[in-house]
């Protein structure tokens, strides 16, 4: 009698364990892969930015529409800068790898496959005058992060934003 009592302890303890691990897969496979960031440091201050909401083509580029709607958009968070300060932006490894760039007051750079880049703040705040050729600090940038499309020429396939404000 007492080993019918373990025989049947055990089948209940083994169909338990093989329900948890179903349910435990089935859970994992419902969940999505999180998404990149883009990571951007002014000094000891550091703002980490999902992709904004409606900005993410999903590995595809985005049409001419989307990227007019996306550039205009604010980012979540602020970070102030000073003249003199070097503003640090990195990306995950994948987005790096398909090609990204940054654009801030300035003319869009060219894609990098590296994580990480460097920009003074005269990078990013500076802009002159095209009819004057006189020059000035903007007084706040949203700074774009876009991950490059896979052709060239082709639209951006995410674009993450932060705004960055010069101190004064």
């Amino acid at each position: 009698m007492t080993a019918a009592l373990i025989s049947r302890g055990k089948g209940r303890r083994a169909a338990a364990a093989l329900g948890a691990m179903t349910l435990g897969l089935l859970t994992l496979s419902a969940c999505q892969q999180p998404t990149s960031l883009a990571t951007v440091t002014v000094g000891s201050k550091t703002v980490t930015a999902e992709v904004t909401p409606g900005c993410d083509g999903n590995g595809n580029s985005l049409d001419q529409k989307t990227v007019k709607d996306c550039i205009s958009k604010k980012g979540a968070d602020t970070l102030t800068v000073q003249q003199g300060e070097k503003i640090r932006v990195g990306v995950d490894p994948k987005v790096a790898k398909s090609g990204w760039f940054v654009v801030g007051g300035q003319p869009f750079m060219q894609p990098t496959t590296e994580t990480y880049r460097s920009f003074s703040v005269d990078e990013i705040f500076k802009q002159t005058n095209p009819m004057t050729g006189q020059s000035g600090y903007l007084p706040e940038v949203t700074l774009l992060v876009a991950e490059a499309g896979k052709a060239q020429g082709e639209g951006p396939t995410a674009l993450w934003h932060v705004n960055l404000k010069l101190k004064d």
